[in-house]
């Protein structure tokens, strides 16, 4: 299979049954969600969407965030992973936006990794969620199931070389949301252990489907299951 031909499936499956895939962190605005995102490092979404509620009430916007101190932030974020940096992060995050930016949220890659802990896949999924620009976060997800799929090269071995190739192929306009389609796929479906193949609806397209689990369903004489 061509890689275009690889891609053009991927696109027509989650255009026609994820057309309004979307980030599962909970957010009202720009600011909340990259206080969610900066949390959400090692951390799953569904822990941090518990804590946020009572972290945004007490810290609404950046401006009150850059008046309080780390031990202030600590007591509602202490249950997820790295409290004590991330609490650091957040007002010294705070700080600069109002410092440097106005209290405005940057849509420049560069200037949004600027703020302390914004990375790279920070810093993306920002510009996608929020300026809905070309822009494409790889996470674990996102690296494991372009490269299980064949989205991209055996030789892409970081995240960036991923990023590369994945802007190369997507369109322009699917880059947004196929960011999102990665992630959901690979959270509920392509999981890193034993991936849900045979409740996947893309293994027509799949290289590790073919390599791998195809064989073991011939193997076995069980067409459904292995």
């Amino acid at each position: 299979m061509l890689k275009k031909e690889r891609y053009k499936g991927f696109i027509d499956f989650f255009s026609t049954h994820q057309p309004d895939a979307e980030t599962e962190l909970h957010y009202t605005n720009p600011f909340e969600l990259l206080v969610a995102v900066i949390l959400s490092a090692q951390c799953t979404d569904k822990r941090v969407n518990m804590i946020t509620p009572a972290l945004f009430e007490r810290f609404p916007a950046a401006a009150h965030l850059a008046a309080a101190e780390p031990e202030d932030v600590f007591p509602y974020i202490r249950t997820i992973s790295y409290p004590n940096n991330k609490a650091k992060h957040l007002v010294g995050m705070a700080r600069m936006l109002m410092e440097t930016f106005e209290g405005k949220i940057p849509s420049d890659i560069d200037d949004l990794q600027k703020l302390p802990g914004v990375g790279r896949k920070t810093a993306n999924v920002i510009a996608s969620v929020v300026y809905q620009m070309p822009a494409m976060a790889v996470d674990t997800h996102v690296f494991r199931v372009s490269h299980r799929i064949g989205l991209v090269s055996d030789k892409a071995r970081t995240p960036y070389a991923v990023e590369k190739e994945l802007l190369r192929f997507l369109p322009e306009d699917k880059v947004y949301i196929a960011h999102h389609w990665l992630i959901l796929h690979g959270r509920y479906i392509c999981i890193a252990r034993n991936p849900k193949c045979l409740e996947c609806g893309i293994t027509a397209i799949c290289n590790y489907f073919a390599k791998n689990r195809l064989k073991e369903i011939k193997r076995s004489g069980n067409p459904k299951g292995v």
